[in-house]
């Protein structure tokens, strides 16, 4: 059993080269999914990032 302390926090967000690695997917790809898929994302000016809760929703949508 794993203490509190020994978890490690969550991002908020994650930025396209942890999504990537996620997918298990080639950067151009994940950019398509965004563009052509709905891949949901939060855009600060030129910088995307994802939520982790919405990546498993999207993924679970797609099942």
């Amino acid at each position: 059993m794993q203490n509190k302390n020994d978890m490690k926090p969550q991002p908020l967000l994650l930025n396209m080269a942890q999504v990537c690695k996620l997918l298990c997917l080639s950067r151009t790809k994940v950019y398509a999914l965004v563009a052509t898929e709905g891949l949901p994302v939060v855009r600060f000016g030129r910088a995307l990032r994802v939520r982790p809760a919405a990546l498993d929703e999207w993924l679970q949508k797609r099942e």
